[in-house]
């Protein structure tokens, strides 16, 4: 079969291209040289000599994997060979506008033709006409430009004039796209009074359907005033629930009144099965509707289409729905190529898919106690929506959720919002997303439709999602039986503790340490709460729990807080909130000492250095003049040795005074000193493999669920003295007991006192052997 030689180079090209693009491993192979210059490089002026291809195409990589590498490489994997087509057609229609303008018009005809009957048969919609355009939006405002010359005769010469004797009116869904009929009337030039947005039921039927009773009695009111009824816009899909309209009475209205019908939404693919219900079918007689066949079967940058019907191609070139430019039909060439790799069996095959994945989804969770579905229809519904119910937990926890009536829906909000980050993390292929409904609250979605093709979601990832979904109710559960206990606990250890109310939080709740120091002014205050929050946190993310510890939500009103989050059935809240107080005040204490530290300091190197002359006077009283001679003191230590008297002293810098090192010397420990073991909080002693604040087993007697929490002592202990010329210990030993329970800020400036006071002992030393020198000489 002969091929042009330009559309084989085109094809090689764009293959090449994508594997270069699409490799997450060439960023490496580029080495990391090339890689740090990517990412630090500034837009900078255009070079004077041309670059190669390759060195193009590595650029545009760098560009595209600079941040969540893996998460597109994912994508870019699962878009399949028919992806491929796609991206071939936007090549091909750059080479194809290049030809004569004959042999353009002939393929461009084409193209449109074959596409438009593919679509019109596999939609089942029978003499339609399509436009094909880039902006989903762009199919109805040029569908409502058709009404409009349709029903305003003058229009097209008089303009928006002959829209002053009759307004139009186009009426909308209260469930339809945010935001569409506000487009619709700026790119109309109408004015927003032209918009009419009809409510849902609120007691027949579901609640997001449109009120069929209340768009007539609307429609009759317009009518009454002089106005006109142009359009209704339905949904076979709303964007929130996935819910249809009842799309048969609404044609039936729409021909009563003679307005236009536009149909949109998701369900609309499932018009390709073999067995489609009635009440979706009659969107096949509806005037228009807007497909997105590139979401259904994972094609990239394919256009949106929009099926009409229509007899005067007149208005349809006047209202821009066709061309007489034969380059813009090629906008269907893309979709033309990847129509005819997948074929028809092909394409249906791949929607069936989707829907049979919602569909066993939908099975698993009616197993589930914990989880509430809000599906249309439970044997045909594309879509499912479910979301973890407190009323529905409540009888299969065994706790209690009563007090949770004011702000319940927020926390449950919250909590269904962490359940769909947490599914989407653990399971990635399966596409869930959060949707929010006015009066349902917030919901897990399941759409496979608009996911399923691009990243490629099979059977078992449906099962891992359920399994995951199964581990992480009995959490939400015990959480939000717990979130009460929690409350009263941190209300126990007031005013130490203040408990925080966030119902945006999905956790146990929230808590802030208050310093209880007095006479702080209103900035010190806040620095003070910033400062331990800051430690606090620290110190609780270092514990061996599995409780996650964080400042709280983004966008949280409360300030210094640090928050809780989910927490088995089996954790004892008691103690948990122990640990914080017992944390908190620790670090209290810590940074009050340290306030205080340079003028205890300053006292105490001063007795020292009291303390340390008297010793050296002592010193030359008790050994004599001789021995300070140094050769004469020598022979005498030699043959009559002394041991010296002086000894050692502790700065002990929480009592402020000091103490001797004898016992130091002589124990090789720190004295007065407990081990950390000692001074550890009970809930930090547990057995072997058990994490913290988790309840102990019922045979065990070492652990009780409100364990008391001792108070760690944070005092340090430095050593300056004049060291006899016996054996010692090394420094280090000096300060081991010490350094292990002292906060690090104190070790630090310990250390610094260690050494001033040494020196002093130093220098006394020093000077008492000049004075002996001194003495010898005369």
């Amino acid at each position: 079969m002969m091929v042009d030689s330009t559309l084989a180079q085109v094809g090689k090209n764009l293959s090449e291209a994508i594997t270069v693009l699409g490799d997450g491993q060439r960023e490496q192979e580029t080495g990391p040289d090339r890689h740090c210059l990517s990412r630090n490089s500034v837009p900078g002026p255009l070079q004077a000599d041309g670059q190669d291809v390759a060195t193009i195409l590595n650029l545009v990589h760098n560009l595209i994997h600079e941040e969540e590498e893996d998460k597109f490489s994912q994508q870019m994997q699962n878009v399949g060979e028919q992806g491929h087509m796609a991206l071939l057609g936007h090549s091909l229609a750059a080479y194809i506008s290049v030809l004569d303008r004959e042999r353009l018009r002939k393929l461009t005809t084409r193209i449109l033709s074959d596409t438009t009957l593919w679509l019109c048969k596999l939609f089942r919609y029978e003499n339609g006409s399509a436009y094909f355009h880039d902006d989903d939006r762009d199919g109805l405002v040029k569908v409502c430009r058709l009404v409009i010359n349709a029903r305003y005769e003058e229009y097209a010469s008089e303009g928006y004039a002959v829209l002053n004797s009759k307004q139009p009116v186009i009426y909308q869904s209260a469930s339809c796209r945010p935001g569409l009929g506000q487009h619709l009337c700026s790119q109309l030039g109408l004015p927003l009074s032209s918009l009419c947005t009809v409510p849902c039921n609120t007691i027949f039927g579901s609640q997001h359907q449109m009120d069929i009773a209340l768009l007539d009695k609307l429609i009759k009111e317009d009518l009454e005033t002089g106005k006109l009824p142009l359009m209704l816009i339905a949904n076979a899909g709303t964007p929130g629930a996935g819910h249809t309209d009842k799309l048969s009475r609404l044609k039936d209205l729409s021909d009563q009144y003679n307005m236009w019908l536009h149909v949109e939404g998701v369900n609309l693919a499932t018009l390709a099965l073999g067995q489609v219900t009635s009440a979706l079918m009659a969107a096949t007689r509806s005037d228009s509707m807007t497909l997105t066949p590139g979401q259904w079967l994972g094609l990239p940058a394919v256009t949106t289409v929009t099926l009409y019907r229509h007899e005067d191609p007149a208005l349809s070139l006047a209202a821009g729905l066709t061309s007489s430019q034969p380059v813009e039909k090629l906008r269907a060439l893309p979709l033309w190529l990847s129509l005819q790799y997948l074929g028809h069996n092909r394409i249906v095959q791949q929607i069936r898919h989707a829907t049979t994945l919602s569909q066993q989804l939908l099975q698993k969770l009616k197993s589930l106690t914990s989880i509430k579905t809000l599906v249309e229809d439970e044997l045909s519904s594309p879509v499912v929506l479910f979301k973890f119910s407190q009323a529905m937990s409540a009888g299969s926890s065994g706790g209690s959720v009563e007090g949770y009536c004011p702000g319940e829906k927020e926390v449950l909000d919250a909590f269904n919002r962490w359940l769909c980050d947490q599914l989407a993390h653990l399971v990635p292929t399966s596409g869930v997303d959060v949707v929010v409904l006015e009066d349902d609250g917030t919901y897990v979605r399941f759409n496979p439709l608009l996911t399923a093709a691009v990243l490629g979601t099979q059977q078992q990832d449906v099962e891992d999602l359920v399994e995951k979904l199964t581990e992480l109710v009995p959490l939400m559960i015990s959480t939000l039986c717990l979130r009460q206990n929690f409350k009263e606990e941190t209300h126990r250890h007031s005013p130490l503790l203040t408990y925080i109310e966030e119902p945006s939080w999905p956790g146990i709740g929230g808590v802030r340490y208050e310093p209880q120091s007095q006479g702080m002014d209103e900035s010190r205050r806040k620095e003070a709460l910033e400062r331990i929050k800051t430690e606090l946190l620290k110190k609780l993310q270092k514990l061996d729990t599995d409780i996650i510890f964080s400042t709280g939500p983004e966008f949280g009103t409360e300030e210094s807080c640090i928050f809780v989050g989910m927490v088995t059935e089996d954790i004892d809240v008691s103690e948990l909130v122990d640990t914080i107080a017992t944390l908190g005040k620790d670090i209290e204490e810590s940074g009050r000492l340290l306030e205080n530290m340079t003028e205890v300091v300053r006292k105490g190197i001063l007795e020292a250095e009291l303390q340390l002359q008297m010793a050296n006077e002592e010193k030359l009283i008790e050994e004599g003049l001789l021995r300070q001679l140094p050769l004469v003191g020598s022979m005498l230590n030699w043959f009559s040795p002394v041991q010296s008297s002086i000894k050692g002293r502790t700065f002990n810098l929480a009592a402020a005074s000091l103490d001797s090192t004898e016992l130091t010397y002589s124990t090789k420990a720190q004295a007065g000193r407990p081990s950390l073991q000692d001074t550890a909080p009970s809930s930090l002693k547990r057995l072997p493999g058990q994490r913290l604040f988790r309840r102990s087993g019922a045979n065990s007697d070492s652990f009780s669920e409100t364990s008391s929490i001792g108070h760690t002592e944070e005092t340090t202990a430095v050593c300056s003295s004049t060291h006899p010329s016996t054996s010692r210990p090394e420094p280090e030993d000096d300060l081991h007991t010490a350094n292990d329970i002292i906060p690090d800020n104190i070790k630090e400036f310990s250390e610094q006192v260690h050494t001033q006071v040494e020196s002093k002992a130093a220098s006394e030393e020093q000077q008492s052997e000049s004075q002996v020198l001194e003495l010898s000489g005369r």
